[in-house]
């Protein structure tokens, strides 16, 4: 039976003798016009379809009203629009567009609710007696490296791929809790591999770790599909002093691929660049203004590197304190001068903050409140689909447009969220957008863009 909600009035003062009355009575009305964008980057990338098709489905075809595909693509579009909650889509369940968008060949049909959704985020690895649904991580990860690889029509000369771990915050008693003394809290620490804006590795781990751990057994397969595809790309591995390890170091070496990393300063460190900070000194004194200086050092730690390497120091004084600096690198002389791989190629590695900050603040992928690390696990591939879903509108329809560099919450805001009206009939679900929409030849542009990009194949 269904349950009758009972019809709130909420009265405003407007002008002169007529009030502003306000009601949940519009009808088929949605706040989220602007997801059909999210729908045509979706047709021209399949990127959720084939998520999707990392599931393996052993529920009895005649009891199933849901589809994975029609449930992925629920959950990833929500996340888009900004539902970060399961219980979110009670509502959104009766929303013609979404389910229209969703795959539904009827848009009034009804779409999941949010346990229907937590089963899909409790899939196991293999299904049971009880868990029907199983999800192939590794077919995850590799098509995280497909998009990328899929996005660029020729190989290119030299790829940074930047690594770097972060903080989930942990409220409760989930599997692999534990306090970390940097971040003053009970987290995980997750690993993200980028590629300039594209997102190739996002690994849920415990925080009671190196935050090296793990970081080679994820670069190994991404070089390696990398390498598949452009044979004759020059790799280059980017990211602070958490990863200065030997063994990622030594297996970049062996491998032909290059690194930038930062290195913690020492005393033995310090002593080398004892001269340069002496007249980073007295250059402030002279002007009154931050002065730094550059050199390169020949460097072997005591015990733990097996070979000499190049480093680069930043010797910086600042206006109370000296600020030095140190990356270790295998960039040769061709590849530029101390200056230049310090502040042209190290220092850019901050931009990937940004992309994490889109995927924890806007994608919600620190939503980690699932009690065992494999269910959180996979709420982190659901907000990295969707973070890639936005990265490809991104960087299919808004490529050369005020919003070619907008992160992701900005572009929802901007271009997603458009109130329409829905009308479905025999032949067509019509949209009908607000009039005072003040983006509308942006949208317009935008779509021209993606229609132009043609599908991957296969």
């Amino acid at each position: 039976m269904t349950t009758e909600r009972t019809q709130q009035e909420f009265r405003f003062k407007g002008q002169g003798r007529r009030e502003i009355v306000a009601r949940f009575d519009g009808g088929t009305i949605t706040s989220d016009g602007g997801a059909v964008l999210l729908a045509e980057a979706e047709e021209r990338t399949r990127i959720v379809e084939r998520f999707a098709i990392c599931f393996r489905d052993q529920r009895s075809p005649e009891r199933v009203e849901h589809t994975v595909c029609q449930l992925a693509m629920q959950r990833v579009l929500g996340l888009c629009l900004g539902y970060e909650d399961l219980t979110d889509h009670d509502s959104l369940r009766t929303d013609p567009l979404l389910a229209a968008l969703s795959g539904k060949s009827d848009p009034r049909a009804t779409l999941a609710g949010k346990s229907t959704l937590s089963r899909l985020e409790l899939s196991t690895a293999a299904v049971d007696r009880y868990k029907k649904l199983a999800l192939d991580t590794q077919a995850v990860d590799r098509l995280l490296v497909d998009v990328f690889l899929e996005s660029s029509d020729e190989a290119p000369e030299r790829i940074v791929i930047d690594l770097d771990a972060t903080d989930f915050a942990i409220h409760g008693l989930q599997e692999g809790r534990f306090f970390h003394g940097y971040y003053d809290h009970y987290c995980y620490l997750p690993l993200y591999v980028f590629c300039g804006e594209h997102l190739l590795c996002a690994r849920l781990r415990r925080s009671n770790i190196d935050a090296s751990a793990g970081a080679l057994d994820e670069l190994v397969p991404i070089v390696e599909r990398v390498r598949a595809r452009w044979p004759k790309t020059k790799i280059l591995v980017r990211a602070d002093s958490g990863f200065c390890r030997e063994e990622i170091m030594a297996w970049c070496e062996a491998h032909d691929v290059d690194y930038v990393l930062g290195i913690a300063r020492n005393s033995r460190l310090l002593e080398m660049i004892n001269y340069e900070l002496g007249m980073a000194a007295m250059e402030f004194a002279a002007t009154n203004r931050a002065a730094r200086r550059f050199c390169e050092l020949e460097y072997r730690t005591l015990d733990t590197w097996s070979r000499s390497r190049r480093v680069i120091a930043k010797a910086e004084y600042l206006a109370d304190k000296e600020n030095p600096r140190f990356v270790v690198t295998s960039l040769g002389l061709d590849d530029g001068d101390a200056r230049k791989i310090y502040e042209e190629i190290y220092c850019a590695r901050g931009d990937m903050e940004n992309r994490i900050k889109e995927q924890q603040l806007d994608l919600f992928a620190d939503r980690v409140s699932a009690r065992t690390m494999r269910a959180n696990q996979v709420r982190l591939y659901f907000a990295s689909v969707a973070y890639t879903l936005m990265h490809a509108l991104r960087r299919l329809g808004l490529a050369g447009t005020e919003l070619e560099n907008a992160q992701c919450g900005t572009i929802r805001l901007r271009l997603l969220k458009i109130g329409a009206q829905i009308r479905i009939t025999v032949r067509r679900v019509w949209v009908a957008m607000s009039q005072a929409f003040p983006l509308q030849d942006l949208f317009a542009t935008t779509l021209a863009n993606v229609r132009a990009r043609a599908a991957p194949a296969g």
